[in-house]
């Protein structure tokens, strides 16, 4: 299956992202550490965007996802071809439909820590929020929305528009003159209005047209722009300003009234009290004036505010806004007096918690201990089985009237460890010459010892240390007769010895058992190996002692 584009998959799209977006994943350089393999896209190699999995395992961005399949037909996930081409299958055809979300990848991406690359912003934070910053970063480069073709940062935008964008103008109605925003406000004509203005008319002036161009408030602009100001921003930045700039409002308002009164006087008009400054009071309350500032005007004004009037006014604010800043104090105190008992609810729970986990370590540590008991016990009655279990296989395999069987099975193998020297010699099971009467036990080397080694089996007598030692009579004298029997019951190996009593090997054992005595020329190998004789059959052979115990 080949792809019918030439254009490879990890090609990015030649088409360049919205801006402060990254749609098809976002640069590694954001995160504050190295990010691991699996937040990886596949074909673009950035932090994955709307993480998505495919059929084989693999992640891509949503994005990137969308672009390879248009772009590519039956598109291969270039991952697979990667770590193994001969394997490539069904599941590595990739398809949109043939995805699906990866929502735990998902939620480990917007945990990541980022930071802003914009050059001067300090901005840090998690990948859910990054997005949000990019929209509003004051240090982003963007194009000027007019078309002028310049590319300012989001914070100087405000001051482009006003001082240095040739399209941000307005035409004159009346004289057709072009204006910038900067210079509509002291513009003026003889009955002339700005596009985009609405006039300010007072009641005296509703009978005679009386002009003065102002600049609208822009959609991001205070609304006190008519007035004078020129501060601009999102709606955020102007609700801030709004409420820290009251003052400076009040101003502008007061200086607006004077220029009004003076125009009024250069027109002609006369100060009756009843048009003078009433009129311009009710003129200057049709402007815009923020509810939230709770001023109202005086039904009662006849003049326009003098200095002493300006600082009534500054105080009749500066009460306003600590009357606000009180009723805001007093919820805050309310608020923290919640917290207050919220806070000591959970110091009572913690209490309550730590203790319990106290007690549930004791019980831990007391569980603990009677594992540690119960593990030692085991180990003790572990012990005693296994020497049961020895005990029953001796008692099961030990005889009490002086003759005894011993079958050896494996004999090629055995043979050829004495030879090597891993297993030199081979003990019988113990058995005893009656009920209560001596513990012995046989001994053989299968390639020989002493003087047969090498050439002979040696076949050995051992007297071991019995339970009833103390009653039976030393040395040991009974005559013993070795065995080897032939399978098929025509010649068997014998021979006999009487214990040499002044031997040590036949007195009293002090140890588990005295040296070995027997017969170290008991069988020549040859004759043991021979197919002639029967004495070794299925890898078994049977060796026999006989102790007379009259």
């Amino acid at each position: 299956m080949a792809e019918s584009s030439p254009r490879s998959l990890q090609d990015p799209p030649s088409s360049a992202p919205d801006e402060n977006e990254f749609p098809f994943g976002y640069p590694t350089s954001i995160c504050e550490d190295v990010p691991g393999q699996k937040f990886l896209c596949s074909n673009c190699h950035n932090i994955l965007k709307k993480a998505l999995q495919t059929l084989c395992g693999h992640r891509y961005c949503s994005a990137c996802l969308t672009w390879i399949v248009r772009n590519n037909k039956n598109a291969i996930c270039q991952k697979c071809k990667e770590e193994d081409p001969n394997t490539l299958g069904e599941e590595s055809l990739l398809a949109e439909e043939r995805a699906f979300g990866d929502a735990a990848i998902n939620k480990e991406i917007s945990e990541l820590r980022v930071h802003c690359v914009t050059l001067g912003c300090s901005w840090s934070g998690i990948m859910r929020d990054f997005e949000e910053h990019q929209s509003l970063c004051e240090y982003a480069l963007i194009p000027c929305h007019t078309g002028c073709g310049h590319v300012v940062m989001r914070r100087k935008l405000a001051d482009h528009l006003e001082n240095g964008c040739v399209n941000n103008v307005t035409v004159c109605q009346q004289c057709q003159s072009s204006l910038a925003s900067s210079e509509c406000q002291e513009h003026s004509c003889e009955g002339s209005l700005c596009k985009e203005q609405k006039p300010v008319q007072t009641e005296t002036a509703s009978k005679e047209k009386q002009s003065h161009c102002t600049s609208s408030a822009s959609k991001d602009g205070c609304c006190f722009s008519e007035v004078g100001c020129a501060f601009r921003g999102s709606k955020e930045k102007i609700q801030e300003h709004e409420k820290a700039a009251v003052g400076t409002h009040m101003l502008l308002l007061l200086q607006h009234m004077r220029q009004l009164q003076g125009a009024l006087c250069s027109k002609g008009f006369s100060p009756r009290p009843e048009l003078s400054l009433k009129s311009a009071g009710k003129s200057i309350c049709e402007l815009q004036i923020p509810a939230g500032l709770g001023l109202s005007r005086d039904p009662e004004l006849d003049c326009f505010p003098g200095p002493e009037d300006e600082s009534v006014l500054q105080q009749l604010v500066r009460e306003k806004v600590i009357s606000e800043l009180e009723n805001k104090l007093h919820v805050f105190e309310n608020i923290v007096a919640v917290l207050n008992k919220e806070v000591e609810s959970s110091n009572l729970e913690i209490l309550a918690f730590r203790r319990q986990s106290e007690l549930d370590q004791n019980i831990i540590r007391g569980l603990e201990l009677k594992i540690a008991e119960l593990h030692q016990c085991l180990m003790q009655k572990d012990a005693g089985l296994s020497s049961l279990h020895k005990s029953l296989l001796f008692s099961e395999q030990a005889s009490y009237d002086g003759i005894f069987l011993w079958k050896i099975t494996e004999v090629g193998r055995k043979l050829q460890d004495s030879v090597t020297g891993r297993t030199v010699s081979l003990y019988s099971p113990a058995f005893y010459t009656a009920k209560y009467g001596y513990k012995v036990c046989l001994r053989v080397y299968l390639n020989g010892d002493g003087t047969g080694k090498g050439t002979h089996m040696s076949l050995f007598f051992v007297v071991m240390k019995g339970d009833y030692d103390a009653l039976l009579p030393w040395p040991f004298r009974h005559k013993v007769t070795f065995m080897l029997l032939d399978q098929n019951n025509r010649e068997h190996i014998i021979d006999a010895f009487r214990p040499d009593l002044t031997s040590a090997s036949f007195q009293r054992p002090v140890n588990e058992m005295n040296v070995a005595s027997g017969c170290p020329l008991f069988l020549p190998l040859a004759k043991l190996q021979s197919p002639k004789h029967a004495y070794v059959r299925e890898d078994t052979l049977f060796l026999k002692c006989i102790i007379e115990t009259n």
